[in-house]
């Protein structure tokens, strides 16, 4: 918001109190010279707010009672962002969503100045953010949870997981996340001691216990993050292969983050990090995520293991440019790869 428009409505709220504000005292409150203050008061004028001068000695502006709601005081940029907000909120996956969308937007663009009307018009037409195919959910339940995550009140509710079966949690709620075309709440599942996802939109029989709890770190970043992380697991895994870090296992979660999920200590100085994916591309995509410089094994799936010296064959080859070489098989030379096991 610019300082001009920040200021403008400091001044709309001194106003509003209806008190005669002499004009000394108004232009000392914004610390702005009379001449300032006066192009203000015009400005408000100009977007239909009645403010009414007097002259003398002790003159100075009021607001006159009882008007009409006037144009709401937004510039070019803020119309539009709420234009194109109330769009994409229509998309989001909340249940009755499109219609609120609608009707918000219609009386947004009834309070709004006339010269902004045309174009917020204009963008709610022809502005379609991409649908979600997805489970509806409750914005008064978003409601709820966003201010439990506020308030950190402690809240119980009935869940069904994705195969259906039904529990009941006592959680201590941390974020709301949108992602993956789905609502998620981050929390703190209490009974199982561990940090939890929730999909929203399973998520029944909720009730604010008024407990409080003191916050706990979330082990990622940020709730987005975690959330990545959390769907990237849920995906379907086909292929799995166990990773043993010439590193310790706090050195290896330091650099990972949360995707070091699942990572145990072998010993002091070394650590095994399971990875799965949909195919042997994706274990070797989780390999290029390994710090540089640290040197590490790959067991437990022989099929990987092969094609990853077949891979490796065909990217030295590439690198010195098709010729053959006669080096034996490895993970990127140079690259911390020193040894793979079949077992």
């Amino acid at each position: 918001m610019s300082e001009t428009t920040s200021r403008t409505l400091e001044l709309l709220a001194l106003l509003q109190t209806h008190r005669h504000w002499p004009s000394r005292e108004l232009a000392s409150r914004l610390d702005v010279t009379a001449r300032t203050l006066r192009r203000d008061v015009d400005r408000l004028r100009s977007l239909g707010y009645r403010v009414t001068a007097t002259r003398g000695s002790i003159g100075g502006y009021q607001l006159e009672a009882g008007s009409e709601l006037p144009p709401l005081l937004l510039d070019d940029e803020e119309a539009v962002a709420m234009a194109i907000g109330l769009r994409a909120y229509a998309t989001e996956g909340i249940a009755g969503g499109e219609v609120t969308a609608l009707t918000a937007l219609a009386k947004l663009e009834h309070l709004l100045p006339s010269e902004l009307r045309r174009q917020v018009n204009a963008l709610s037409a022809h502005v379609q953010p991409m649908r979600r195919d997805s489970p509806q959910v409750s914005a008064e339940l978003l409601g709820h949870l966003a201010l439990v995550c506020r308030d950190r009140d402690r809240i119980r509710f009935h869940y069904e997981s994705r195969d259906g079966t039904a529990s009941e949690r006592l959680v201590e709620p941390h974020s709301i996340v949108s992602s993956s075309r789905h609502w998620f709440l981050v929390a703190w599942d209490v009974t199982r001691a561990d940090w939890r996802t929730f999909r929203i939109d399973r998520i029944s029989r909720y009730f604010n216990t008024r407990v409080r709890f003191s916050p706990r770190e979330l082990p990622a970043e940020d709730a987005a993050e975690f959330i990545t992380v959390a769907v990237s697991q849920l995906a379907a895994v086909r292929q799995h292969a166990d990773v043993i870090l010439d590193q310790p296992l706090t050195a290896m979660r330091a650099w990972f983050g949360p995707w070091a999920a699942g990572a145990e200590a072998v010993d002091e100085t070394h650590t095994r990090w399971p990875i799965g994916g949909e195919s042997f591309e994706a274990l070797i995509a989780s390999l290029a995520w390994i710090e540089p410089g640290v040197n590490y094994r790959i067991e437990g799936n022989p099929g990987f293991v092969d094609y990853l010296e077949e891979t490796s064959r065909r990217m030295l080859r590439a690198a010195s440019g098709g010729s053959e070489r006669s080096d034996p098989p490895g993970v990127g030379r140079g690259s911390g790869a020193d040894d793979i096991t079949k077992r």
